[in-house]
Parts: structure tokens; sequence; C-alpha cells
């Protein structure tokens, strides 16, 4: 599938008034639902211990609202189906706010079981606050690649927003009115998310549902496409590695001879890095072809792997994680671009859900592999992630030879 082409003739004053609209509400819809999907596990989790429930309580149902993400792919059809796309995406936000509601307020009155199953439920649209909201973003940014790319820097940028502000949103709250209140607040989010999905722009119509491929003829199709395949592998592998960064941080601060509570310095750096690599994409859209686009930033995400493992001095650690956070920034990007160019019409939300869900998979995956070995050498996951993410990005070059392509 071909990507946009250039404009090739100005954008008439009413249009580009309409499309920054339409941004800028995508953008505000986007930033409340994925701050609530943020910082929703932090707030069960938090409900449950500072009431004096068990660690395994929490646990268990800090999982049951994660978990169910990785189902995304298999109620995610209905976004390439429906008549309007943005019904599908509303009713998603309206359910994980009402249900995350719903498990906090009977968590005090009720078996533990009843509240994990709401938050199974909540978990269940988590899926449509992420990809499929981003979905939708090709219909809103414009024609030309370079709109396109600009507008995927703010998609960048509300994940990084929503990361960050919905466990500080939990933090601060809980400490002032305690964890229902602030799972409260997040859900109240989500319900005006859904107001602000109402209003973006309709775009173009469903296709005929007997068209549109169910969710493992989807998966099929990923892995059929040759730019389609290479994002789905470079972005699990790309989330695996970086996945490892606060887990490093953590255990680095021996090292570094610091306290440990300075890894959060670490992860706030590679935090900021990030949001600003997405400012970066908005200022400056990075420009060619997303396939090769892909192969070339995930060696620099290696490098900048490599940045982290090698530094001796905090001051410098610190430079190296907001380092590794603006590459990722722009990897992200372009897997967006990826999704958006090459996902058929009538799977797009398919593709941009099932590309999602494997990546947080793939990133609890980074997290845990990373937690396991770390007591065997502190730097031997972050060494792991780097070869591993530069052996993908070779084989990234592999495979499209074997597509018939050239190599860049």
């Amino acid at each position: 599938m071909k990507a946009p082409n250039q404009e090739t003739a100005k954008v008439p004053p009413a249009a580009r008034s309409a499309r920054t609209g339409g941004l800028a509400r995508y953008v505000a819809a986007a930033t409340l639902a994925r701050t609530a999907d943020g910082g929703a596990v932090v707030a069960v989790v938090l409900l449950v211990t500072t009431s004096g429930g068990p660690g395994w309580l929490a646990g268990l149902l800090g999982a049951s609202i994660t978990a169910p993400h990785l189902l995304g792919p298999f109620v995610a059809r209905r976004l390439d189906t429906a008549a309007d796309a943005r019904n599908v995406i509303a009713f998603a936000c309206v359910a994980h706010g009402g249900t995350l509601a719903a498990a906090v307020l009977l968590y005090p009155f009720t078996w533990p079981l009843v509240p994990a199953l709401f938050l199974m439920a909540s978990g269940l649209f988590g899926p449509f606050l992420t990809g499929g909201i981003s979905s939708r973003l090709p219909e809103i940014a414009g024609d030309s690649r370079e709109s396109q790319r600009r507008a995927q820097g703010w998609d960048v940028a509300t994940y990084g927003m929503g990361g960050t502000i919905g466990p500080g949103i939990v933090a601060a709250v809980s400490a002032w009115a305690g964890a229902t209140v602030a799972a409260l607040i997040l859900a109240a989010g989500t319900m005006l998310a859904a107001v602000l999905v109402r209003q973006l722009p309709r775009g173009t119509r469903a296709a005929n549902p007997a068209e549109v491929p169910k969710p493992g003829q989807t998966l099929l199709l990923i892995l059929g496409t040759g730019p389609l395949r290479r994002t789905l592998y470079m972005t699990m592998a790309v989330a695996l590695s970086v996945a490892v960064l606060p887990i490093t941080a953590v255990a680095s601060t021996g090292h570094f001879r610091v306290g440990a509570a300075a890894a959060a310095i670490l992860t706030a750096a590679y935090g900021l890095g990030n949001l600003a690599g997405s400012i970066g994409v908005m200022i400056r859209p990075p420009r060619g072809d997303a396939d090769k686009l892909m192969t070339r930033l995930a060696f620099t995400v290696a490098g900048a792997l490599l940045c982290v493992a090698f530094t001796t001095a905090f001051g410098l650690a610190i430079a190296a994680y907001a380092l590794a956070g603006i590459v990722n920034a722009y990897f992200f990007a372009a897997t967006l671009a990826a999704r958006s160019e090459y996902a058929p019409q009538n799977s797009r939300g398919q593709v941009f859900v099932w590309v999602g869900a494997l990546k947080i998979t793939a990133g609890s995956a980074g997290t845990a592999l990373a937690g396991a070995v770390i007591a065997d050498s502190a730097l031997f996951p972050l060494h792991a992630a780097m070869v591993l993410t530069t052996f993908v990005a070779a084989c990234s070059f592999v495979d499209r030879r074997s597509d018939g392509n050239p190599v860049p």
C-alpha cells in the first residue's frame, strides 16, 4: 500500500482550520483516555495496599486490568465494520471508565472476585483507548506525508503524557483523598474522552463487513505483508528492549554510588526524553519511507542502549537515559507511520490494535525477564536488549531484500 501523496496544492484556510480543530480534539481525547489507561493499575494497587490488603491480591487485581489488553485484537474488528468507528471508541471509553468506577466502589463491600471481573471488563476495552484511537488519526491529520508524520508526533506525546500524568494524578490524589477518589477521577476522564471522540471528524465509511478480515486473518495479513511484518517484530523487539531500562536504573544505583531513590531520576529522564523526541517529530517530521526509517531508528535505539550500558558517571547516565527516550519516540512515530501507510483500509483498526497488543506483551516480557536475571548482573539485561535490537534491525535488511526491495 502506498504512502500518502505529497500535497500539490495549498490547503484552503477553512479546511486547514477544521483539520487543526480535529487534531486538537484528538490530542485532548487521546491524552485523557491514555491517562486513565496508564494510571488505572496504579490506582488499583494503591487501593488494595492502603486498605490493608495483601500484596498478592494487589498484584492479582492489577493484572486483572492489564492482562485483558491481550484480547484486544479479538474484539477490534468492530472498528473496521462499524458504520461510525467513533461510536465504538466512545462506547469503549464509557465502558472502561464505568467498569473501573464500579470495581473500586465495590471493592470494600464484596468478595475480591467481583471487582476483579469488573476490572477484567475494563481492561478488555483498554486497547480501544490506545491503538483504537490511533487508528483514527490518519483521517484527521491530512493527506500529505509531512502532516501525517507531524500528527504522529502528537500521538506519541499523548502516550508519553498519559503514561506520566496518569500515575502522577493517582499518587497526588491518593495522598490527599485516597485511591478510590483517584480512580474515580480517571474514570471521569474517560467519560470526557468519549465526548471528545464523538466530536472528531467522521472519516470514511466503514468497509463492507464481509470484506473485513477476521482477527486471525488480519494477523496472517500482517505476517504476510513485508512492511507490516517488519513493523510488528521491530516494534516488539524495541518494546522488550526499552522495558529493561527501569529495572536497570534501580539495579545501577549502587554502581553510581547514589541512593536507591535516584533511580526515579533516571526513569524521569527517559520520560522527558521521550516527550522531547515527540516534540522533535512535530517540529521536523522525519522524511522517507517508513519501512526503511524503522530499521535505521532501531539501530539508533540500540546505540542509545549502548550509551546507557557504558556510562560510568551518574550525570552522564541521566543524559543517556534521556537520549534513549528521544530515539524511542522517533522510532515509535515511525511505527505509527508504517501502520498508517501500509495497513489496508478494511483492516486498519485491527492492524493498529494487533501491533499495540503485542507491543504491550513484549514490554511486559522485557520487564519480567530483566527482573528475573538482574540479580546475576545489573547490566546483563541491558546488553541482551542491545544485542536483540541490533539483531532484529539487521534481520529487517535481509527481510526487505527478500521482498525484492532495495536495502537502505
